[in-house]
């Protein structure tokens, strides 16, 4: 399914939060995505910035590959749509959006937002990757749900 936006608790009722540019997700990552981003990121917006969310920059929806973009080797969750990178958070505010970004936060508090955020994400993704992980993610947050052998095994760095 292509997701433009999901709808999520805000301070003053239901918001939506849109994706930039909208991407193609499994029915099974959209539900994990919203599950997160309301229960996890929502939260952490407010209790940081006293915000919530207006936009995720995310690249990297469904995307027939092999992983990292090798040419050999296992295949990507993107292949199946059970992937999303993420990167940079944008909050509701007057003015000019200020986005939060993965690759490079502005200033303590939004690099504890991030590192804030990371943690969350190793508990409701199966596999978290993002900067200081590998050079392929060092510019974004890579979340997915690729099943392991144990339902309790989780990949986060």
């Amino acid at each position: 399914m292509r997701v433009a936006a999901l709808a999520l608790r805000g301070a003053d009722g239901s918001i939506a939060v849109a994706f930039e540019p909208p991407p193609l997700l499994a029915c099974a990552m959209a539900a994990s995505l919203a599950d997160w981003l309301d229960r996890s990121v929502q939260p952490l917006a407010r209790g940081y910035f006293g915000k919530d969310l207006m936009n995720l920059r995310v690249g990297g929806g469904q995307e027939c590959r092999r992983r990292n973009r090798a040419s050999a080797g296992p295949v990507s969750e993107h292949a199946t749509g059970k992937a999303l990178d993420i990167f940079a958070f944008t909050l509701k505010q007057d003015g000019a959006p200020n986005p939060v970004s993965v690759e490079k936060p502005a200033g303590l508090v939004q690099s504890r937002f991030l590192e804030a955020v990371r943690q969350s994400a190793c508990g409701a993704f199966m596999t978290v990757l993002g900067p200081g992980s590998d050079a392929a993610h060092a510019n974004h947050l890579h979340v997915d749900i690729q099943q392991r052998r144990s339902q309790a095994s989780r990949f986060c760095q």
